[in-house]
């Protein structure tokens, strides 16, 4: 595993802890997995591990971002090791795994201890998942039951809006395709046709549905410990939406702290950049850009979904749960 020294500051800027934090000056280097599997061991006092799952373009790095801001959380936005587990875990049913197992489930309990770690000051860690990554989420919950998390979406409409808004949108969601196809596959869905044949509504209806099937499967396996939220919701009632976050996470907070982290600097921001301006309403009218430039993708992508789901009651029940 590959270690690199991060300070507190560093963490709290930090959008993704992946390559990205790679920069001159910083120190690291790859340690035997024996060598940290026993000096983990050793962690003292570790704190309570939550998740902020998502998917994908849902508010999820601002969400990461306001719990920051109510004291006493270490964010832990995207750690690249996430990735890595969720590939390894694609396997393991199928048998063409890399790793075994009990190789598998001794890497999630090393992660989670290293993610459990943090500095005087923090009560609880939260790690901040990428969106594909959360498809290793049932696997996660089931073998660290302390663990709760909070799941993000939105209904497909505004989804694929906000995907089809984006600059490299289509790139991106072509990248994840065949993992989410051959998902959607696994759970049994009959899909109408090829990936290298669909447009990018339909693209962007792929990710909605794969990321909306795997929410489904996570909070139905573990109700108690999942909080559905939807994006739209949040932003409706920032400070309440927070306020049962934090409730649910176990973070003591006033709802002078709630109130702070809802009108402060952070909404104001784009939460993967902060140094640029964003906000509920720039987002708004980006969305009815979208919704105008792309109309036609959009209702080929809200198609493409109702068109899938009707093949398979587990996608079905999965739609319901989220909404067109």
């Amino acid at each position: 595993m590959l270690l690199v020294g991060l300070s507190q500051p560093a963490y709290r800027a930090a959008s993704f802890l992946d390559d990205r934090v790679l920069a001159p000056g910083i120190a690291g280097g790859w340690v035997p997995l024996a060598r940290l599997d026993e000096a983990t061991r050793t962690v003292a006092t570790p704190r309570p591990l939550h998740l902020v799952l998502h998917t994908g373009h849902v508010g999820s790095t601002l969400l990461s971002r306001l719990l920051d801001e109510l004291g006493g959380t270490l964010g832990l936005r995207e750690p690249l090791a996430l990735r890595t587990l969720a590939d390894a875990g694609d396997g393991l049913a199928g048998g063409d795994s890399l790793v075994s197992a009990d190789e598998f489930h001794a890497l999630v309990a090393l992660c989670l201890r290293l993610w459990g770690r943090g500095y005087a000051d923090t009560r609880q860690c939260i790690v901040k998942a990428t969106s594909s990554a959360c498809r290793v989420a049932p696997l996660l919950l089931a073998q660290a039951p302390g663990v709760r998390a909070v799941y993000l979406n939105l209904r497909a409409e505004p989804y694929l809006a906000t995907l089809l808004a984006g600059e490299n949108s289509v790139g991106d969601l072509r990248g994840h395709g065949q993992e989410r196809y051959r998902r959607l596959l696994g759970a049994g869905a009959r899909l109408p046709g090829p990936l290298h044949a669909m447009s990018p509504g339909e693209l962007a209806a792929l990710g909605w549905l794969a990321e909306s099937l795997t929410r489904h499967v996570v909070a139905a396996g573990h109700p108690g410990r999942t909080l559905l939220l939807d994006f739209d919701a949040l932003l409706a009632d920032l400070p309440g939406a927070l306020g049962t976050v934090a409730r649910h996470f176990g973070i003591a907070c006033t709802p002078a702290q709630l109130q702070a982290a809802a009108t402060g600097r952070t909404l104001r921001s784009y939460s993967k950049a902060p140094e640029h301006e964003y906000s509920p309403a720039l987002r708004a009218q980006i969305l009815a850009q979208a919704r105008h430039e792309h109309a036609g993708e959009i209702r080929a992508g809200l198609a493409w979904i109702e068109a899938v789901a009707r093949t398979q009651p587990l996608v079905q029940s999965a739609v319901e749960g989220s909404g067109l």
